[in-house]
C-alpha cells in the first residue's frame, strides 16, 4: 500500500541582503518589537509593569494551573511510550549508521550545563531547605515544618521539580526538532515540529507565529535563569570581598542590591556575547567541559566534608518515595477555592465570618498558629475547635496556592527554557537513537540532579537538624544559602578558595546558558541556519541584557522585596502559549513516527538522502 510522502517542503523566506541578510524579517521584527516594548514599559513605568505583570500572572494561574500540571505529566508518559516501543525507540536521529558528533562526555556536559547548571547552583541547597519548611504534606497539617518527619515529603517534591518531569519538558522539544532536522532534512527550527499537523501552513504567517512564540519563551526562560544566577554571583562576590555597595542590607538578611545586580549582569552578558560569537564548537563546548569538572570538585567537597552518609540514605529513600508518588505528583492538580465553596465547608458558627477567615485559612505560607494569631474581633473569639475546622476548610485553597507558587512556577520555567535547551539538545544529538536520546536526556541527568540535591541540600538540612547552623542557613536568602552552608561546613583559606571556585563556576554556567540562548534565538530567526551572523548575536545579547536589567529594576520598585518578581511573572505568562505548542508537538511527533513506520514497511524511503 502506497502512503503519502511526508511533507518536507518547508520554506522559510529570509532576506537576501541588508542587515537581516539570511534572517526571516517577520520573525526578527515581531520578536524584537515584543521585547523592545517590554523593555520600554519596564524602563519608563516600572511600578506599572511590575503590578500589571503580577496581577495578570495571578489571573492566569487561577485559570491554567491545572493545565500546566496535567500536560507536563502527559509529556513524561508520551516519552516513556515512544522510547519503550521497539519500532520507535530504535529509530536513529539521522541517516542509518550515522555516527555521533560529540563524545558522551562532551554531550552530557553540554546538556547538563545548558539545562540545569545555574538552577542547581542556586537551588541544590535552597530547594530542599525551602520544601523542608513548606510542601503539600506540611500544608495539609500532617507534619511539622523543619522537622525530621518533614524530610521525606521535602525530597519527594524536590525530586519532582528537578527530576524526570523537568527533563521530559526539554526532551519533548529537543526530540521533535532533531527528528525532523536529521531524518527529513528540515530546518532546525520550531515550526518544523508542527509540519505533520499543519503542512504548508507552516510556510506562512502561522509558522512565523510559532517561531516567535519560541523566541519569546526562550528570552524569558533564559532571563529568569540568568536573573537567579546573577543574584548568586553577587552573593558570592560579597562573601569574598565584603563590599557593601553590591548589597541591600535593609532586610533581615543581606541580599543583592540593584546596583550590584546590574553590574554583575553587564559583566556576565559581556562575556556571554564574546562566547556566543566564538560558536558552539569552541566557546560553549570548552566552557561546558570546565563546568562539569568544577561541579565534580564542588560535589566531592561536600562528599568529604559534608553529611555524605545522611545524604546517601536520603537519596535512596527519597528516590523510592518519588517513584511511588510519581503519577500522583504528575496529575494531582488544584484550582482556586471559591468564596462559596469555602463558606459551605465552614461550621455554622463560623459561616457568617467567612470573608474574615478565608484569607488566612487559604494562605499556603502560613501555619494554623499564624492563622489564629492574625484574627481580630469576633473571629478571634471563636473556640479553637471551630478555628481548626475553618483552617481545615481552607486546605484546598492552600494546596492550590502552594502548587501555583512552586510546581507550576517550575513547569512554566522549564517550558519557557525548553526552546533553548531543546534546540540545543537537538543541535548536539545527531546520530543518537530515540531511546538513547530519551534515556540520556531524561533519566541520566535527573539522577545526577538528585545527587546534587541530596548531597548539598542534605548537608544543609543535617547542619540545621544537628543544631550546628542554628537557623543561619534557613534565614539566608535563596541565592546565599550555598555560601552560608559552606561557611558552616569548612573555614579558613580552604573556604575562601572554594568560594572563589563557586563564583567562577556560577560565572561559567551563566555564560554557557546565555551564549547558548543567543545562538538558539539566531538559529530560529535564520530559518534553522546554525551559523547565523555575528552582528545578530551581539544584538540579541544586548536585548537579552536589557530585558533582564529592566525587569530586575521593575521588581524592586515600590519597595519590592524580590527583584525577580517581574521576571518570574513575565516568564509564566510567556510560557503559556508555548505550552500549547508543545502539546501539539507531541501529537505531531507521534503521527510522524507512526506514519514513517508504515512508509518503511511499504518500502518507501523516510529518511533524509545522503549528502
Amino acid at each position: 500500500m502506497s502512503i503519502k510522502p511526508a511533507f518536507t517542503e518547508l520554506e522559510i523566506r529570509t532576506a537576501e541582503k541588508g542587515f537581516y541578510e539570511g534572517h526571516s524579517l517577520e520573525i526578527a521584527l515581531i520578536s524584537k518589537a515584543i521585547m523592545v516594548g517590554l523593555v520600554l514599559w519596564a524602563l519608563v513605568w516600572p511600578a506599572n509593569a511590575n503590578g500589571v505583570l503580577g496581577s495578570f500572572n495571578g489571573l492566569l494561574l487561577e485559570s491554567f494551573n491545572s493545565f500546566y500540571i496535567v500536560i507536563v505529566g502527559l509529556f513524561v508518559v508520551f516519552l516513556i511510550i515512544i522510547a519503550a516501543l521497539p519500532q520507535t525507540g530504535k529509530r536513529i536521529l539521522g541517516r542509518p549508521g550515522e555516527g555521533t558528533e560529540f563524545s558522551n562526555f562532551s554531550w552530557f556536559s553540554m546538556m547538563f550545563g545548558a539545562g540545569l547548571g545555574v538552577g542547581l547552583m542556586v537551588f541544590a541547597t535552597a530547594e530542599p531547605l525551602g520544601l523542608w519548611g513548606s510542601n503539600p504534606v506540611i500544608v495539609a497539617g500532617a507534619v511539622e515544618p523543619n522537622s525530621p518527619e518533614a524530610l521525606q515529603s521535602a525530597y519527594r517534591f524536590t525530586f519532582a521539580h528537578y527530576g524526570f518531569h523537568a527533563w521530559a519538558i526539554y526532551v519533548v522539544t529537543g526530540l521533535s526538532l532533531s527528528y525532523y532536522a536529521y531524518t527529513r532534512d528540515m530546518p532546525l527550527t520550531i515550526r518544523s515540529a508542527l509540519t505533520p499537523l499543519f503542512g504548508r501552513l507552516m510556510n506562512g504567517f502561522l509558522g512565523h507565529i510559532v517561531d516567535v512564540l519560541g523566541v519569546v519563551a526562550t528570552i524569558l526562560g533564559v532571563s529568569v535563569t540568568i536573573g537567579f544566577g546573577v543574584s548568586q554571583f553577587i552573593d558570592g562576590m560579597y562573601a569574598i570581598s565584603g563590599m557593601d555597595w553590591m548589597m541591600d542590607l535593609s532586610g533581615e538578611a543581606p541580599a543583592p542590591g540593584t546596583v550590584g545586580l546590574v553590574t554583575g549582569l553587564v559583566v556576565i552578558m559581556g562575556l556571554s556575547i564574546i562566547s556566543a560569537v566564538s560558536g558552539v564548537g569552541r566557546g560553549i563546548k570548552y566552557l561546558s567541559n570546565l563546568n562539569l569538572v568544577l561541579s565534580i570538585i564542588l560535589l566531592m567537597t561536600f562528599v568529604v566534608f559534608g553529611s555524605f552518609l545522611f545524604a546517601m540514605t536520603t537519596y535512596g529513600s527519597a528516590l523510592v518515595d518519588y517513584i511511588l508518588h510519581f503519577f500522583s505528583i504528575g496529575f494531582s492538580a488544584y484550582g482556586p477555592l471559591s468564596e462559596a465553596d469555602f463558606a459551605a465547608a465552614l461550621p455554622a458558627e463560623a459561616a457568617p465570618l467567612a470573608d474574615v477567615l478565608r484569607a488566612g485559612a487559604t494562605n499556603p505560607w502560613g501555619s494554623f498558629d499564624a492563622f489564629k494569631s492574625g484574627l481580630e474581633g469576633e473571629a478571634a473569639g471563636l473556640p479553637d475547635e471551630i478555628l481548626q475546622a475553618a483552617y481545615a476548610a481552607g486546605e484546598p485553597g492552600r494546596q492550590f496556592g502552594w502548587q501555583a507558587g512552586w510546581t507550576t512556577f517550575y513547569w512554566a520555567w522549564w517550558i519557557a527554557f525548553s526552546p533553548f535547551v531543546g534546540l540545543f539538545l537537538a543541535r548536539i544529538s545527531r546520530g543518537r537513537t530515540v531511546r538513547e536520546f530519551v534515556i540520556g536526556c531524561v533519566f541520566a541527568p535527573a539522577l545526577v540532579c538528585f545527587a546534587w540535591m541530596t548531597i548539598l541540600g542534605g548537608t544543609a538540612i543535617d547542619l540545621e537538624l544537628s543544631g550546628v547552623a542554628e537557623g543561619t542557613i534557613i534565614g539566608a536568602s535563596n541565592t546565599a544559602k550555598l555560601f552560608v552552608t559552606l561557611g558552616e561546613m569548612i573555614s579558613g583559606g580552604f573556604l575562601l578558595a572554594l568560594t572563589v571556585m563557586c563564583v567562577v563556576l556560577i560565572l561559567t554556567f551563566l555564560v554557557t546558558s546565555a551564549d547558548s540562548g543567543i545562538l538558539v534565538m539566531n538559529t530560529i530567526m535564520s530559518g534553522g541556519d546554525q551559523n547565523a551572523g555575528i552582528k545578530h548575536r551581539i544584538v540579541w545579547g544586548v536585548i537579552l541584557t536589557l530585558v533582564i536589567g529592566t525587569l530586575l529594576i521593575a521588581g524592586k520598585t515600590n519597595g519590592g522585596a524580590d527583584p525577580m518578581e517581574a521576571l518570574k511573572s513575565a516568564m509564566i505568562i510567556g510560557a503559556l502559549p508555548f505550552t500549547m505548542v508543545m502539546g501539539l508537538m507531541c501529537v505531531a511527533l507521534g503521527k510522524a513516527l507512526y506514519r514513517d513506520g508504515l512508509r518503511e514497511k511499504a518500502g518507501q524511503v523516510s529518511v533524509a538522502p545522503a549528502e
